[in-house]
This record gives C-alpha cells, structure tokens and sequence, in this order.
C-alpha cells in the first residue's frame, strides 16, 4: 500500500467531504444541504475525472458523494484506481441513472452500498447522505433493488462503461482509445450488450435504453 493509501487508515479528526457531480444546480444544492442541514464545513467540490483524482491526491477526504457521469466521461472508469489507492475512502453514488442497474455490482465489486437517487426527495437524500456521512449502513440494500425483466441489471461495469460510449454514438475505435483496449475487446462487449438486451443496433439499443432511464 502507498503512502497515500497509507494515510486513509489514520483516524479523522472530522468529516471531509469531496463532491463530483458536473452539473452546477446539484453541486451548489447538495453542498448546501451538506453544510447548512447537515453542520459539515468542509465540503469541497469537482466537476471531472480528473478533476477528482488530483484532488484526491492532494488532500485527504473521508467520503466522497460521487456522480456516475462527470464532465470529462464516466467515473465509472477511475473507480477502480479510487477503490485501490484509497481503500478507507467511503463512497456513495448520487445519480439519475436507475439504482437497479448499478447499485448491485457497485457494491460486489467495490463495497458501495449508498446509492441515492437525484429524483429523490429533499428529505430523503438528507436522511441517506446522514446515515452515509456517519458511517450507517442504509436501512433498504440496494442491492436488493433489481429488477427482474430489466436487460440492463446484471450488466458488468465494463459492459456498463462501454454501454455509455455506444449511446453517445462513439464508435469503436474511439471508444478503445478512451478506455486505453483493444478493438476486439471493445466489439466482443459491443456484441454481448446486443445480446443481453437482444437488440440487434443501436437504434433498438438507445430505445431500449431510454425506456429505462439509462444513459
């Protein structure tokens, strides 16, 4: 383990709290919530991938409030690396993407067991981000939250990943150099996501994907 990840096991002396979300209305408005309803102070926010990691790199955090999509592509894609160097960092997902596509995986793969919606109510993303910051398991696992007939619910985060590309139009050989693959590992998940959803293009593909609020 590195230094830095070292340092995640040393005990706070008080919350501190990294916010990714790259849309403005909900970062000013959770930050608020964080500070004005919830008596947190130091509150701090990102809008990138990038953003996030040299953040991370500089300061130490105990929970980051994280949104799936950020500015500069998925979160999804440097949450391993955030996972690895900072395995003491508590993370919840605040998303508009459905909980019972992520919410599963997420906490298989990385522990994430907070998955808050932004369509939420007031009240109860401040009861959810109180429970989150204190360190409480939520009283619903959403993990539980799945939806049997949704095609997208057993998608794994690669599949996931390349899914969010497909449905921007970005083709294969771009979505490879995003993603640092091979081409033919980009077309064998292109291929398995037709076939778990059995759509045979990406016509059907984004229907599909907008009856289902994913994006």
């Amino acid at each position: 383990m590195n230094s830095v990840a070292l340092s995640y096991t040393l005990p706070f002396m008080y919350t501190k709290i990294l916010l990714a979300d790259d849309h403005s209305m909900i970062r000013k408005g959770v930050k608020l919530l964080c500070e004005a309803q919830l008596g947190f102070s130091d509150v701090q926010t990102v809008t990138s991938c990038s953003e996030l990691m040299k953040e991370l790199a500089q300061k130490k955090y105990t929970h980051l409030v994280l949104d799936i999509n950020l500015s500069d592509g998925s979160s999804l894609e440097v949450l391993p690396n955030i996972r690895s160097l900072y395995p003491y960092l508590q993370i919840s997902i605040l998303s508009m993407q459905p909980a019972a596509i992520y919410a599963r995986t997420l906490k298989q793969q990385y522990g994430i067991s907070l998955f808050i919606s932004k369509a939420a109510p007031e009240e109860d993303t401040i009861r959810l981000l109180r429970q989150f910051f204190q360190n409480e398991q939520p009283a619903r696992d959403p993990a539980g939250m799945e939806q049997s007939n949704n095609p997208f619910s057993d998608f794994t985060l690669r599949e996931l990943e390349i899914l969010h590309y497909m449905l921007k139009g970005i083709g294969t050989n771009e979505i490879a150099k995003a993603l640092n693959l091979k081409w033919n590992t980009i077309s064998t998940v292109k291929n398995r996501i037709f076939e778990k959803t059995t759509t045979t293009n990406l016509i059907e593909l984004k229907e599909l994907a907008t009856l289902y609020k994913v994006s």
